[in-house]
């Protein structure tokens, strides 16, 4: 957009609204470098009119869209004076949810700027929040219920979001210790043809949940936090016969569980824990005819008393936006093609050995 000191005048049918920057804020802030953020507002509206004068912002357009255009920026001036820096990432994603609320998509009780501020844990410079309204509800249920399941695509944060919670757990103490677990299931590869230890055959599974603890706590106390039992990090089959009192549990990559294993595990809750399952029911690389743990759950565990689903969707993917793009296109092949993850159906309705589970979070 160009700025313009010209006032523009609303035809018939048309609305206009006019938005003041308080004097505190720079206008670099609001607009971004180069308008790059207003630039995303334009995109998003293309039949309204922006324009700048010093402070002023006025829009003139269709009446919903210059009122939706009015909330945008009080949302952003709302989350500026937090102290937060606007992206333009941010400000896409509190368009989706305002356009989302208007359109009855969602109950509007939570708005952008609640969404976007809402810091689970500082560390070594940067802060982890959610970023998108169903992850904000994600990390609310695990602060509200005993038992969460996390259920969505590769890149939705669900097992980031939910380390920074036993992180900040532990470091407020509502926890004397994390486990992290994962099923150790091969995707392609047989564990008993790798070469090495039990411990270096495992490790390759383990590997994410580490580079997550490395984000979050300081890499030199993660050996002596381990050393001390504060920290686990274990594959699930060592979870069997245990009693966990006392800790903040997560188990990742759920999908690849059996309903035996699924079983097993949540029956390893002990007084004064809580667990958090998080898993991607389309990337389950169970050997065919296997039936997944965590798509049995659901059926056997909906409305049980503190127990809570957050499934999350491509939409709530926070890597590159290409990620969301992929996720949606598989999604469309898969309905059109009556397969799961692009390849053919497993008895279970999984899809079986085509599929890598192995993916960060």
């Amino acid at each position: 957009m160009t700025q313009t000191p010209a006032a523009n005048t609303p035809a018939q049918g048309q609305a206009r609204a006019e938005f003041t920057v308080p004097a505190q804020h720079p206008m670099v802030t609001v607009l971004g470098s180069g308008d790059s953020l207003l630039r995303v507002i334009e995109k998003a509206f293309p039949g309204a009119d922006i324009h700048v004068r010093g402070n002023e912002i006025s829009a003139v357009g269709d009446p919903g869209d210059v009122a939706l255009i009015q909330r945008v920026f009080d949302e952003m001036m709302l989350v500026l004076r937090t102290g937060q820096p606007m992206t333009e990432d941010a400000v896409e994603r509190s368009i989706a949810m305002l356009k989302a609320s208007e359109r009855g998509e969602s109950d509007g009780q939570e708005t952008p700027a609640e969404v976007l501020t809402q810091n689970i844990l500082s560390s070594r410079g940067r802060t982890i929040r959610p970023k998108t309204l169903n992850q904000k509800r994600y990390v609310d249920a695990i602060d509200k219920h005993t038992i969460v399941f996390g259920i969505g695509p590769a890149g939705t944060g669900k097992t980031y979001l939910a380390m920074a919670k036993a992180v900040q757990a532990l470091q407020s103490k509502q926890v004397n210790r994390i486990i992290l677990t994962r099923p150790a299931v091969e995707a392609g590869e047989r564990l008993g043809f790798l070469p090495g230890t039990l411990y270096e055959k495992i490790d390759p599974y383990l590997r994410p949940l580490y580079d997550a603890l490395h984000d979050m706590i300081d890499p030199d106390s993660i050996p002596r936090l381990m050393a001390a039992g504060t920290i686990e990090v274990a594959p699930l089959a060592y979870m069997r016969g245990r009693t966990l009192n006392d800790a903040f549990i997560i188990l990742d990559e759920a999908q690849n569980t059996s309903p035996e294993q699924m079983k097993m595990f949540l029956t390893r809750l002990g007084f004064d824990s809580k667990i958090v399952i998080t898993g991607d029911v389309t990337q389950v690389d169970l050997p065919g005819g296997t039936k997944s743990g965590l798509r049995q759950v659901q059926e056997i565990l909906e409305g049980v008393e503190d127990v809570h689903f957050s499934r999350l969707s491509s939409h709530d993917v926070v890597r590159h936006k290409l990620v969301g793009r992929i996720v949606d296109a598989y999604e469309k092949y898969d309905s059109s093609h009556g397969t799961e993850n692009g390849g053919s159906r497993s008895r279970d309705g999984g899809h079986g050995r085509a599929g890598h589970g192995h993916k960060g979070k």
